[in-house]
């Protein structure tokens, strides 16, 4: 019955903000950077999903985040509470349902098999930077079991520079790690054997894993925003990827060891919380 009640309540929303979404992204109007923030905080509450902070998003622009990647779930956290951009794979754009709303929100659509297309795709990025929208790709290029962060990719890094090259008044980037840690389940915590439950990766099939986890519900998931790093045409992208890959280990063990304050914030609010560095600085400890 929850299933049924759930799904059936995001259909609604789905179909009552799809055409104002539509419409606001061919007209070009902010309004289409709102609407995904409004719709995906409205179907975490219906799902379920508490959302906790650790730090903030900077203000500085353009703005590149990185993130690791667990879910499908991680997609409606992350713009519940930020207005982001995704760069996600070229099948996405394929799925039903979910690629319409990934095209929606304006995402950035990667061929993985065509390798000589990173630099249209970088410019592609470039322009969304350049153009005021926070730009957010998840750095290990999948998604993992939620209990280890894997190596980061850097090919996409190298959309700051491009985004400094092609825009005369952009002279850095600031790229900002985040760590996405689920953390709860049912009011339990998630122990490193039952974090898959909420964890989408491998083989997993999308529509039975999105049945089970919607039936469970009340799922909890810490976001930590760790210091922004300024980017700009001197840079190394691989030590800077390196460096955003240490801050985001950092702050998903922090997290999955219980040490991190942090602070319940409604997913239609804005972030609040610590500042940024208080308890991420330095390298991995393990």
């Amino acid at each position: 019955m929850r299933t049924f009640f759930s799904l059936g309540a995001v259909a609604v929303l789905t179909l009552a903000l799809l055409p104002l979404q539509w419409l606001a992204v061919r007209m070009g109007w902010p309004l289409c950077r709102r609407i995904p923030t409004f719709y995906h905080s409205l179907v975490c509450r219906i799902l379920g999903v508490r959302i906790t902070t650790v730090g903030q998003r900077t203000e500085e622009q353009p703005l590149l985040i990185v993130a690791n990647h667990t879910s499908w779930l991680d997609i409606c956290v992350i713009t519940a509470v930020a207005p982001v951009v995704f760069v996600a794979k070229r099948e996405v754009a394929t799925w039903p349902i979910v690629g319409l709303l990934a095209k929606l929100q304006r995402s950035v659509f990667v061929d993985r098999a065509r390798r000589n297309k990173t630099r249209d795709v970088n410019s592609e990025i470039a322009r969304r930077l350049a153009g005021g929208d926070p730009v957010l790709l998840f750095g290990e290029g999948t998604s993992s079991d939620g209990n280890r962060v894997l190596a980061f990719r850097t090919a996409l890094i190298g959309s700051a520079r491009d985004a400094i090259a092609e825009a005369e008044h952009v002279k850095r980037v600031w790229i900002q790690p985040l760590s996405i840690v689920y953390t709860g389940l049912l009011g339990l915590p998630l122990g490193r054997q039952s974090r898959c439950r909420v964890a989408w990766y491998g083989g997993a099939s999308l529509l039975p894993h999105l049945r089970q986890l919607v039936a469970r519900g009340a799922v909890d998931v810490a976001v930590s925003w760790g210091d922004p790093v300024a980017y700009d045409e001197f840079s190394d992208r691989k030590i800077v990827a390196r460096r955003l890959e240490d801050a985001v280990r950092a702050m998903t063990v922090t997290v999955l060891r219980g040490r991190a304050r942090m602070q319940v914030i409604r997913p239609s609010k804005s972030i609040s919380g610590s500042e940024p560095g208080n308890f991420f600085s330095g390298r991995n400890p393990i």
